[in-house]
């Protein structure tokens, strides 16, 4: 798992290595002891986090707390080398998406995150191995890392 490309990870790699009890928390962590760890959030995938966390049905504990979430990510972007994207492009841009390999509603926020990180060659971080590489017109291989 080459790590040269600046990652953004999104929501769920979060909440997988800010949650110990997280089914996936120990794959996240191994991501950030990683030599050299170059990653980058944006304003969807912080609220996304911060909004998750704090459901009232997250978890039998309930919601975290927006201060501590909040707290807990800026200490993970202190540990690293972090950058933070703006959310800087449109879905309405022509030729950014192949709109015919968009089957559902729930693939938007994914091929958002995934032309995101082309657009700043970095490379969209997940656990979801169902994101369609080709939907995100320019998306390479080297654009998508899966966990």
């Amino acid at each position: 798992m080459s790590t040269t490309r600046r990652l953004l990870l999104d929501v769920n790699v979060w909440i997988a290595l800010l949650d110990d009890a997280h089914v996936h928390n120990q794959a996240a962590l191994a991501l950030f002891q990683k030599p050299r760890l170059k990653i980058a959030t944006c304003p969807l995938v912080e609220n996304g986090v911060l909004r998750i966390l704090n459901l009232p049905g997250y978890s039998q504990r309930g919601p975290v707390g927006f201060e501590i979430v909040r707290a807990k990510m800026a200490l993970a972007c202190a540990d690293v080398d972090h950058t933070f994207w703006s959310d800087d492009i449109s879905l309405r841009t022509d030729g950014l998406v192949n709109w015919d390999r968009v089957f559902s509603h729930g693939q938007i926020t994914d091929l958002y995150l995934l032309a995101l990180a082309v657009a700043h060659d970095g490379a969209l971080t997940t656990f979801d191995h169902r994101i369609a590489l080709n939907a995100v017109t320019q998306a390479e291989k080297h654009h998508l890392m899966l966990l």
